[in-house]
């Protein structure tokens, strides 16, 4: 669907993106923000809802590798533009679910428990065997008015028996009992089609583009 991308939507996204790893939060830079992820493969994160000015001046000045550019448009809209060495990572879709999700009724298998923990704005819901092996994982970040789930996985060995559902649905009630029914995250190709189902609808594509060391392959 197109749509003029809010800024604010996404600086709201992007500090519960922060809150959920434990990172200071993210801070005005132009008309977009930064993030000071301090990571060997990701020192800095620049995010912009719009191709502007601000973004192609950081693309033409940045060296230094591991710096990421983020912006919600398709590559195709900008590959052109942008110095050859910078390379495009995975596709992301930011994807919103402003009412109640589609989740059927289901129970968790008694093979499986769940847990429960949270950290500054975060909840986390994790499904653990009866050994405590870690099957899924998932969290939620209240920011205002806006519910951001983030880092939903399933492991390997645990695919395809509706752990992720059941851990959306979890998160679901947790932001409802604070008041908030506006959902939004950032998928992977692979994470679009469950959420699809559970009656997400794509926001925006977001990009990303980075200049990879020499020796790292893309």
């Amino acid at each position: 669907m197109e749509k003029d991308i809010s800024n604010d939507i996404v600086g709201k996204w992007l500090k519960a993106w922060c809150l959920s790893r434990e990172l200071p939060s993210p801070s005005k830079y132009k008309s977009g923000f930064k993030v000071n992820v301090n990571d060997e493969k990701q020192k800095t994160r620049y995010v912009f809802a719009e191709l502007n000015d601000d973004f192609f001046q950081l693309a033409n000045s940045i060296e230094e590798p591991w710096i990421f550019l983020k912006v919600c448009t398709a590559f195709d809209d900008f590959k052109d533009k942008i110095p050859e060495k910078w390379k495009v990572q995975p596709q992301g879709y930011m994807m919103f679910c402003f009412h109640r999700m589609n989740i059927p009724d289901i129970d968790l298998h008694e093979n499986y428990k769940i847990e429960f923990d949270s950290y500054n704005s975060t909840f986390v819901v994790k499904i653990v065997t009866k050994n405590n092996e870690l099957a899924s994982i998932g969290r939620v970040v209240i920011v205002d008015d806006l519910a951001v789930y983030d880092r939903i996985s399933t492991e390997i060995n645990h695919k395809r028996k509706g752990l992720a559902t059941f851990i959306m649905k979890e998160l679901e009630k947790i932001a409802l009992s604070k008041g908030v029914s506006n959902n939004f995250l950032v998928a992977t190709e692979q994470g679009k089609s469950l959420y699809e189902s559970l009656g997400w609808e794509l926001y925006s594509l977001y990009t990303s583009v980075v200049i990879p060391t020499e020796k790292s392959k893309f």
